[in-house]
């Protein structure tokens, strides 16, 4: 790990340089460039784009869907599993509609944008956006049921860097210190009519009314700001689904008024953990997934978690560094993953809270010390099948087995997104800019 700050350099030089030095002028660097690294694909955003143009079409979920992939579906034998008969009976309450469209040279990117029907109506109720103008991708979510991502339309290479840059942030987080903000709003989200995870949990009592299930404002509030995943149809999807579907991620996870001690806040100048309360609200989890389950009731993949404050696996969610929103645009975040020899780094560039102007890298082998990055294999001859496992659930729905977790033989593509992929979790908005791709040199 490293940590890479600004440095001031005095040199001497002579008063008058040589006659052959000063015929060769110098070269500036393409913008974008980066050492050993080669552009292969960019999005600036200067082209308009209005999701607008792309109408919503339902879905049904089921195998007849193409975001169909497992049992933590949206209508996943998972939920039939640990909410019962009374499960089917919330989900018929409301119909998803999902719109897709890629953008940018070739089609590289694609938008994903998911929402909910809950009055039948036939339209999605309170739908995300995406638009982009003067150079600027927005990602506008006015209500938590729903979900909108940039993700890249085809797997990425076998070796890699992919970065954006941030440009604004509203999805929760203290302002001004406080998690209550003088428009009204709780850590980010309206303060209008009840806001619940509903109706995908991972236990609990399944036929008690939407207002009732866990309330989303004084829970969390979070992006995310680049991420690698193990499915190609990367889209919105319920909270549960997601985190067993992350290899590497860097996210917010904005706990309102957090006191408890599951989570931590690691202070990057004095290399000391922290009690969350202690950072801004704003932080980033840089997060490499492994083998084990972290959640006894759910499918959530166990964290591996590098910091200035060193390693972790499991127990608190650490926050690696704490974000100034305050300073966007002015003062943008750069947030970069790679892939390469036979590891995974991620990245994170900006104005830091205690720690001013930084880069933060953190690089894991795909297994170090025993402990694989989850699904890493992009080939079936990258893996043995060492890590196989069958997960088990019970609940009022019977048993469930999901059988052969990692087995020999498999591969998982990886694509990468940004933004928000809770269907039941998120409001707020976001600015993207210069989206890019790299390969090896």
């Amino acid at each position: 790990m490293r940590h890479l700050a600004r440095r001031a350099i005095a040199l001497t030089l002579p008063l008058v340089l040589p006659a052959a030095l000063c015929a060769v002028p110098a070269r500036a660097a393409p913008p974008g460039a980066r050492d050993g690294w080669r552009l292969v694909a960019a999005e600036p955003f200067n082209r308009r784009i209005d999701d607008a143009e792309h109408p919503w079409r339902p879905d049904g979920d089921g195998p007849s869907s193409p975001y169909n992939v497992d049992m933590y579906d949206n209508d996943g034998a998972y939920f039939d599993t640990v909410g019962g008969p009374a499960f089917r009976t919330q989900l018929a309450r409301m119909r998803t509609y999902r719109k897709a469209f890629t953008f940018g040279e070739h089609g590289w990117l694609t938008a994903e944008l998911a929402a909910r029907d809950a009055d039948g109506d036939g339209r999605p109720d309170a739908p995300p956006a995406l638009t982009s103008r003067n150079g600027v991708a927005r990602l506008d979510e006015p209500a938590h049921q729903a979900g909108v991502v940039i993700r890249s339309t085809r797997d990425l290479p076998a070796e890699y860097r992919v970065e954006m840059t941030l440009r604004g942030l509203d999805f929760g987080g203290r302002r001004d210190g406080s998690w209550d903000y003088p428009d009204g709003r709780i850590n980010g989200y309206s303060p209008k009519g009840c806001k619940t995870n509903f109706p995908w949990a991972s236990g609990g009592d399944f036929a008690r009314p939407e207002c009732e299930w866990a309330d989303v404002r004084t829970d969390s509030n979070g992006f995310y700001y680049m991420s690698i995943m193990d499915y190609r149809q990367v889209a919105p999807h319920n909270n549960v689904f997601v985190h067993g579907h992350r290899k590497v991620a860097m996210d917010g996870y904005n706990r309102y008024k957090y006191a408890g001690s599951g989570l931590l806040y690691c202070n990057p100048v004095t290399k000391q953990y922290e009690p969350y309360s202690a950072g801004t609200g704003n932080g980033v989890n840089a997060i490499f997934m492994t083998d084990d389950r972290r959640y006894p009731a759910m499918p959530g993949t166990e964290y591996l978690m590098q910091s200035e404050c060193g390693y972790r696996k499991g127990g608190a969610i650490v926050s690696t560094v704490d974000l100034k929103p305050e300073l966007l645009p002015d003062e943008p975040y750069t947030f970069a993953v790679e892939r390469r020899g036979g590891a995974y780094t991620m990245e994170m560039s900006g104005v830091f809270a205690h720690a001013g102007r930084a880069t933060f890298r953190y690089t894991r082998s795909f297994v170090q010390d025993g402990e694989p990055i989850w699904h890493y294999n992009q080939r079936p001859d990258e893996y043995d099948g060492r890590f196989d496992a069958d997960w088990t659930w019970t609940g009022p729905g019977g048993t469930l087995v999901d059988r052969d977790t990692w087995p020999a033989g498999s591969a998982y593509p990886d694509r990468f997104m940004i933004g928000d992929p809770h269907m039941n979790f998120y409001e707020g908005t976001a600015r993207v800019d210069d989206i890019r791709m790299y390969v090896p040199e």
